[in-house]
């Protein structure tokens, strides 16, 4: 890693670390592993940087590419849904309604399928055994963050979120 991206990396963390501060005291709550996310991806991307554009037509560049389109679109629609249908007071996570419109009705977690996108899409432009670490620390938040914030589910929606969880996957429709 060269001394301008590991600068970039501390400068774009402080406001990863701002807005997980709350949430990293507490194991329990699903800020905690998505501070994990957030800069295990951010180091990916810094790392991966200098490949973006390299030998854009082999097969590991393609697909990476249609994972981060597919990242980009799933998490602006994700937002919207959101903000849309979840009635959020404050923060945009602070819904009070349970969102089943749109990417919610197949999927629990656009915004964390998304994630999952971005890294594998970031992945994919230089394979190696650091950036194959940095995948699976991420793969392996997303679900923590996803379980975690599964559960406080439950607790504010009761019964209902449990009756969705059955009927949804938890990142890719129509899979497992």
């Amino acid at each position: 890693m060269q001394l301008y991206s590991l600068i970039l990396f501390i400068v774009l963390s402080i406001p990863i670390l701002f807005y997980s501060w709350p949430h990293l005291r507490n194991r329990r709550s699903h800020g905690f592993y998505r501070f994990f996310i957030f800069e295990s991806e951010l180091l990916l991307i810094l790392l991966q940087v200098a490949f973006w554009f390299s030998d854009p037509f082999s097969l590991p560049q393609l697909v990476s590419w249609c994972l981060l389109s597919l990242s980009l679109v799933t998490a602006i629609h994700g937002f919207y849904i959101l903000h849309k249908y979840g009635k959020p007071v404050g923060d945009f996570e602070a819904t009070t309604k349970l969102v089943k419109d749109g990417a919610y009705r197949y999927i629990r977690h656009p915004l964390y399928a998304s994630l999952l996108f971005l890294g594998w899409g970031a992945f994919l432009k230089n394979i190696t055994w650091l950036t194959l670490l940095l995948v699976l620390v991420s793969t392996a938040a997303c679900f923590m963050t996803a379980k975690i914030e599964e559960a406080e589910c439950i607790e504010k929606f009761g019964e209902e979120y449990d009756v969705y969880m059955q009927s949804t996957k938890m990142f890719i429709p129509f899979l497992f």
